[in-house]
């Protein structure tokens, strides 16, 4: 009898994410509002870091509004970044780090694992480093996970990928 898969993961396309933060840039030098501000974006690939830099809190929320328009022009999740907490820089201005989540963590993963045995089908649900493999030799019952984990309200963005 054929098994059939998939995988749940949680992946940021960057190169969209580069994309998005581009048209940010331009953005910032183009806005009224931001003329003669020191405001800057900066994106580390690498290290899945946005560096964002403001003159005051109002600037930085106008900042972050327009990234997170533009990701969602682009198809990014708002639920991929973490936001800390905004620290005094240099002659006052603010400055923001926002990490860019990738991976499912053990915690969540397990939570993952605990929502689809509770759904009672014939499925099993491994926990496979930052990904979770779903299999059920019915495609149906995968079906019905998938479209169940989509309903809900997750913490972080979840994408289904290698369905066999």
């Amino acid at each position: 009898m054929a098994k059939f898969s998939f995988d749940i993961v949680s992946e940021v396309d960057l190169q969209e994410m580069d994309n998005a933060i581009n048209q940010v840039r331009k953005e910032l030098i183009q806005r009224y509002d931001f003329k003669n501000s020191k405001a800057s974006i900066d994106y580390d690939r690498q290290e899945k870091l946005i560096t964002l830099v403001a003159d005051d809190n109002f600037k930085l929320q106008a900042l972050t509004d327009m990234l997170l328009t533009r990701m969602a022009k682009r198809g990014i999740s708002a639920k991929s970044l973490k936001f800390n907490e905004p620290e005094k820089a240099f002659e006052g201005y603010l400055r923001q780090k926002v990490e860019i989540c990738t991976g499912i963590d053990k915690e969540k993963a397990k939570e993952i694992v605990g929502i689809i045995k509770k759904l009672g089908l014939k499925v099993q649900a491994q926990i496979e480093g930052e990904k979770v493999k779903v299999s059920s030799p019915k495609k149906d019952d995968l079906q019905v996970v998938i479209a169940h984990l989509k309903g809900l309200d997750f913490s972080l963005p979840l994408s289904f990928c290698n369905y066999r």
